[in-house]
């Protein structure tokens, strides 16, 4: 047999989680920001995945004036949106389309956390900028509707291990 595996889920800070990586208290740290690799530190970082990453908002009621289509990235100019923060690696690729497209977006909110991004995108009288995966029950029941894909943007998922293997057969 397989053997049984206790599954633990922790969340925190990177720092807080490459700390318990190193000291081996945690096999693995699963993570879309990019980890730096140093000589002083052993990481090992597979990419797991990517996703594709949105402009999403509650579906629009009625059809008055200047409620057509959503315009990526035009109407950024003037609907304002809840943001992934500046450490997010999907932050800085969605500035560098604004400042290529020369539009400065209405910021309503900036969110760390994936979980609290996706509770301001169904609160929003905006959009917000997410992974599609992480509002994807939302998108299904249509509490919110993609407004937009944005081009050449993906939110990429890594795994962080503290040696060259996975240590664990079923981490696999």
């Amino acid at each position: 047999g397989r053997g049984e595996v206790e599954l633990v889920l922790r969340s925190g800070t990177m720092r807080e989680l490459l700390a318990q990586l190193a000291a081996h208290t945690l096999d693995v740290v699963l993570t879309n920001t990019v980890v730096p690799r140093d000589a002083a530190t052993p990481w090992r970082v597979h990419k797991i995945g990517e996703q594709p990453v949105s402009i999403v908002g509650r579906p629009v009621r009625g059809r008055g004036r200047g409620r057509g289509a959503f315009r990526f990235p035009d109407d950024l100019a003037h609907v304002p949106i809840v943001l992934p923060g500046a450490e997010s690696s999907l932050r800085e690729g969605f500035d560098t389309l604004m400042e290529q497209a020369g539009i400065r977006p209405q910021v309503l909110a900036e969110v760390d956390d994936m979980a609290m991004l996706r509770l301001m995108a169904r609160e929003s009288a905006g959009v917000a900028l997410v992974p599609r995966v992480v509002v994807a029950d939302e998108l299904t029941r249509r509490t919110l509707v993609e407004r937009a894909p944005v081009p050449g943007l993906r939110e990429v998922f890594y795994a962080v291990t503290a040696t060259r293997h996975f240590a664990h057969p079923q981490l696999k």
